[in-house]
């Protein structure tokens, strides 16, 4: 968007915005960035051939870009099965998003995005619209087209599935000890500190895309963790006797990351907690591609 018009000025006040949204509902940077910049197309054809029917450029760009990144979640579900492994969303530093975009870090935790793929794509807008930008039912029943009582049952059970804290409170992370004492003992190549804290129910979520060899499918159970982890010690020393892994600290989504590079490859780690400050969701990004933006 070029001119200076109502429509491209709006645009450009919003963008950052609504890539947030965008992102927050596909997990993939690179569609919601495409997602945007139809919405400037249709913006500059509505403004050129709508007779001045929009009354407000921002509301408008909103439900536009909802209503493009329902379709775009809906046409990729097809592509998404034909994914070889397991799919989890695009990571992106923290510092690479727009400001605009991590205003409120809600919904935009690699955890959340990853659980909200179980979604349906509207329910996914209404609590991405509510938790993330403070929108109300009636707000968002405009632009999904549904009662504010069918929107807030649509947030209701997407807060439900998705475990959500009460709006506000924060979520649970590593005790700051426990995080630097990973770090230490990651870089020094000793990752029995990562697999004591396993808990019992841990599970770990591992995408390589079929760039990089990585679990086709989700571990579950610590035991099984334990021993995946162990073949990847067991390779990286083979590779590299004397300093099997170097890691990075990183500030990604929002929330704390490893950059843990072994054996000619980088995983990107991302850690859940539970209750009792115990591991039990382990996010690995080994996708190539999909490391662009986060590392």
């Amino acid at each position: 968007m070029s001119a200076v018009t109502p429509a491209t000025t709006a645009w450009a006040a919003e963008q950052g915005r609504l890539i947030g949204i965008a992102y927050r509902m596909r997990g993939d940077m690179g569609h919601a960035e495409g997602v945007v910049s139809e919405v400037a197309i249709e913006a500059l054809r509505e403004e050129r051939t709508g007779s001045g029917r929009v009354r407000s450029w921002p509301a408008w760009l909103t439900t536009v870009c909802v209503r493009r990144a329902i379709d775009r979640v809906r046409s990729l579900a097809a592509v998404r099965e034909e994914y070889l492994g397991h799919w989890l969303p695009e990571p992106v530093a923290t510092s690479r998003l727009p400001e605009d975009a991590v205003a409120d870090r809600e919904m935009l935790s690699l955890g959340l995005l990853h659980l909200a793929e179980q979604l349906a794509p509207e329910a996914r807008a209404a609590v991405v619209l509510h938790r993330a930008y403070g929108m109300s039912a009636g707000e968002i029943g405009e632009i999904l087209e549904k009662t504010p009582v069918a929107v807030r049952q649509l947030i209701s059970r997407a807060e439900r599935r998705l475990r959500l804290p009460a709006q506000g409170a924060a979520r649970r992370a590593a005790p700051p000890d426990v995080a630097r004492a990973l770090v230490s003992a990651l870089a020094a190549g000793e990752i029995e500190a990562l697999l004591a804290l396993l808990a019992d129910d841990a599970i770990l979520w591992s995408d390589g895309g079929g760039r990089v060899k990585a679990a086709l499918n989700p571990i579950f159970g610590a035991d099984r963790v334990r021993r995946f982890f162990v073949g990847v010690r067991e390779k990286a020393v083979a590779v590299d006797p004397v300093r099997p892994f170097t890691i990075e600290t990183l500030d990604v989504n929002g929330e704390p990351a490893f950059a843990l590079r072994h054996s000619g490859r980088t995983d990107l780690i991302v850690l859940e907690f539970d209750e009792g400050g115990l591991i039990d969701g382990i996010l690995q990004v080994s996708n190539l591609d999909k490391l662009q933006r986060a590392v």
